[in-house]
């Protein structure tokens, strides 16, 4: 963050005039820098909040990633992807009492979203200062550590809700087998790569609009003019087991 000490108008009238002798500029920086801060030798009568309004648009970013898994999450939630652990006391629904509802992600999505728009009026804001000397910054600054406030909430919460998560197995397996559709990727790629006519084309035939079981994936995998390594190796593939190298990127993190 930077930081500045040059006088009301960032020349050092009043400075020069009380101590002509002192190198004023040399001083400021290394009294600037001393206090963490980056040195700003160009301002008007304030810091120009560039870096205040940087430091807001990188918060804003932050907080839209964490939105988006907070809804993420919801959705896995709420198609039973994730369970989530029973808190004692805890109240799921004023009318139904058996729910376990994701409000922990609900919470923490609301204060993204409060702290999201006050960064981005701080973000647009900040840096114009009317014929650069008008006072609308201070009365806006006032309101930052509203925004830090609400994007902590929201990472208490999200932590929070993240701790009570477990994957459901068996949902996910279930939800898998009845997807073979997903298979067509990778047997119209290897189609492609063996030169048969029209991949794309036989697979939409086969799968657009219509649901696809394991024997009608492998029916059309065998009926396919391929070497015999890569045909057995579309046969051994499932919905569940087609990942890449997903495992591998994901322990590089």
């Amino acid at each position: 963050m930077p930081g500045k000490i040059n006088g009301a108008v960032g020349n050092y009238n009043a400075h020069v005039t009380a101590y002509p002798d002192v190198d004023w500029p040399t001083f400021s920086r290394r009294f600037v820098e001393s206090l963490g801060l980056d040195w700003q030798p160009y301002t008007t009568q304030i810091e120009p909040h560039d870096g205040v309004a940087e430091l807001c648009d990188a918060c804003k970013r932050i907080d839209t990633i964490a939105i988006d898994l907070c809804r993420d999450i919801w959705g896995y939630i709420s198609q039973g992807y994730f369970r989530q652990a029973v808190k004692a006391g805890e109240v799921g629904s004023s009318t139904m009492p058996h729910k376990v509802n994701p409000i922990d992600f609900e919470n923490a999505e609301g204060n993204f979203g409060i702290a999201s728009a006050l960064f981005e009026h701080f973000a647009a804001k900040l840096p114009i200062s009317r014929w650069q000397r008008d006072l609308t910054d201070s009365t806006v600054l006032r309101a930052l550590g509203t925004a830090f406030g609400h994007m902590l909430i929201g990472f208490d919460a999200l932590q929070r809700g993240l701790g009570k998560l477990s994957a459901n197995p068996e949902r996910l397996a279930a939800d898998l087998d009845a997807s073979w559709e997903v298979l067509a990727e990778a047997v119209q790629t290897v189609m492609r790569r063996h030169g048969l006519p029209n991949p794309y084309e036989q697979l939409k035939a086969l799968t657009r609009g219509q649901g696809i079981r394991a024997e009608s994936m492998r029916a059309f995998i065998e009926a396919l003019d391929l070497p015999a390594a890569d045909k057995q190796r579309l046969l051994d593939m499932t919905p569940a087991r087609y990942t890449g190298l997903a495992e591998r990127l994901a322990r590089e993190i």
